[in-house]
């Protein structure tokens, strides 16, 4: 794989980790709620789990999604009962979480990992990314680095979410305005529905 090539990678991953959808609407809400170092592992389980979604669309489950809409229709509908979900439980939080004993909680990174698989955002820039760059000639070598420039850009570029919720919480602090700003993130969130309902 080209220099060239590689770049064109890394500023693919920076156009489509850095802009809106449902993992980065998920942690501003996050840091604004519970700060950064709690959401470290909602962070780290994005990247991971976006990563993993890019190797199976990689070696093969792309095309068979593509090939057989059930299955792609189930992930749809999965995807957005979770996205609903996650939509609501944040609409629903009311106070900013000053410790590890308050009963709201960000996604663990598991949780996090797992949403990556619903997440269309994530299965679009997957195919996306695979079609574009993977090379025929050696693919496993291929799909490795696609995955892995995807995930050194990926990292910081969703962590910059996180730390754009940190530098509300001030701001936030008062209940009320931080009741609006959550129920905003949720139909933000559930606004990110729009590309399934095509």
């Amino acid at each position: 794989m080209t220099y060239e090539t590689m770049l064109a990678i890394g500023l693919f991953s920076l156009v489509g980790s850095v802009t809106p959808g449902p993992s980065n609407f998920m942690l501003l809400a996050s840091g604004t709620n519970f700060g950064f170092w709690r959401t470290v592992p909602q962070i780290l389980g994005i990247t991971i789990g976006f990563s993993s979604v890019l190797l199976a669309v990689g070696f093969g489950l792309g095309t068979m999604i593509i090939t057989y809409p059930p299955l792609g229709l189930a992930l749809k509908i999965a995807g957005g009962t979770y996205l609903l979900y996650l939509a609501w439980r944040i609409g629903m939080s009311r106070t900013v979480a000053n410790g590890d004993t308050d009963a709201a909680r960000p996604l663990t990174f598991l949780e996090s990992a797992a949403f990556q698989w619903v997440n269309p955002k994530a299965w679009i820039a997957s195919l996306t990314a695979m079609a574009a760059y993977a090379n025929v000639d050696n693919p496993f070598l291929s799909v490795m680095l696609i995955t892995l420039v995807i995930a050194i850009v990926n990292l910081p570029a969703v962590s910059i979410w996180a730390g754009f919720g940190v530098m509300l919480r001030r701001f936030l602090s008062d209940p009320a305005k931080l009741k609006w700003f959550n129920i905003a993130m949720g139909l933000l969130l559930v606004a990110t529905l729009w590309p399934l309902m095509r």
